[in-house]
């Protein structure tokens, strides 16, 4: 299937290309809401979107499971007026070369090591998997209707140096 970022609409009917025609939009593919990782993601996203929406970025976030659920978590961390797409069969994952976690992504040492780093702190308790618990994240970058620049999480772990990121291509 031919990736078509036409088609590409948030849950508010928002087209991803006609925002990108203004704006830096910043597409956050997520893991399951039950992912420590994801709620991690959640928090650092919550506590720079207003810098972000400074430098002109559009954030998008895309979920792999209903609108329901993605509606419930985005309230706990502030982030339910943010566009969204809800795609519990992860076609749009997969169209941006998104896969599913091996065993060593989602349960390796290093992976393993680093979710409880993370839930040893208290911010961030482990919850119900709600989504495809095999899902891997990424981060794209869509300028003028094009990708500019990606991160693929190479394992479930991984954590993404979001302002590096940005600074490719902000406007």
């Amino acid at each position: 299937m031919k990736l078509s970022l036409d088609l590409f609409i948030t849950d508010q009917g928002n087209s991803v290309v006609e925002i990108s025609k203004t704006k830096t939009v910043m597409v956050v593919f997520l893991r399951h809401f039950g992912c420590v990782f994801c709620r991690e993601a959640l928090i650092e996203i919550g506590k720079s979107r207003s810098n972000w929406e400074e430098r002109n970025i559009h954030l998008v976030l895309v979920y792999p499971s209903d609108k329901a659920s993605g509606e419930k978590y985005f309230s706990q961390f502030d982030l339910n007026q943010i566009d969204s797409i809800s795609d519990p069969e992860t076609k749009w994952y997969e169209l941006f070369g998104l896969v599913k976690g091996s065993f060593t992504q989602l349960f390796g040492l290093k992976t393993i090591i680093r979710g409880f780093e993370v839930a040893a702190n208290g911010t961030y308790p482990m919850l119900k998997q709600v989504g495809d618990g095999f899902q891997m994240p990424g981060i794209f970058l869509i300028r003028n209707g094009q990708i500019r620049d990606k991160y693929i999480h190479k394992s479930a772990g991984d954590k993404p140096d979001y302002e590096s990121l940005l600074d490719c291509c902000a406007a």
